[in-house]
């Protein structure tokens, strides 16, 4: 779309231009972010220890903040927190020896940061 714009209202015009694009940049990126948290809950489900299958199914996506720019979303357990650290680096047993690490989270996070940053880039360079 072409419009004729005087000198004078080139700034104007062009920063106008400049906060659509931010907008719908910062729209597709908030999408690409909840898009990468729920695939790193669903990674860290599908990779969890199961006894019976409560601390699996205790993993979700919580949104902390949200504004027009940002959004900050947290994976976590709701109710099966205090064992998450214990089962992804494991601990020592009461009457002595230790129980064998079973990492989880830091695989999906790591795969999820790389997703996200590609994903980042595919939708800018687009």
């Amino acid at each position: 779309m072409s419009r004729n714009t005087s000198i004078d209202d080139m700034d104007s015009a062009i920063m106008a231009e400049l906060e659509k694009y931010a907008d719908l940049a910062a729209d597709d990126l908030k999408d690409t972010v909840k898009e990468t948290a729920k695939s790193v809950r669903k990674d860290i489900q599908n990779t969890a220890p199961v006894d019976t299958g409560k601390y699996k199914k205790s993993w979700s996506v919580k949104n902390v903040h949200e504004d027009s720019e940002s959004i900050d979303l947290v994976v976590h357990s709701r109710n099966r927190y205090q064992i998450a650290h214990l089962l992804e680096h494991g601990h020592a047993k009461r009457g002595g020896g230790r129980v064998a690490a079973r990492p989880h989270i830091a695989k999906a996070e790591e795969r999820g940061n790389e997703t996200l940053v590609k994903a980042i880039e595919e939708k800018l360079k687009g």
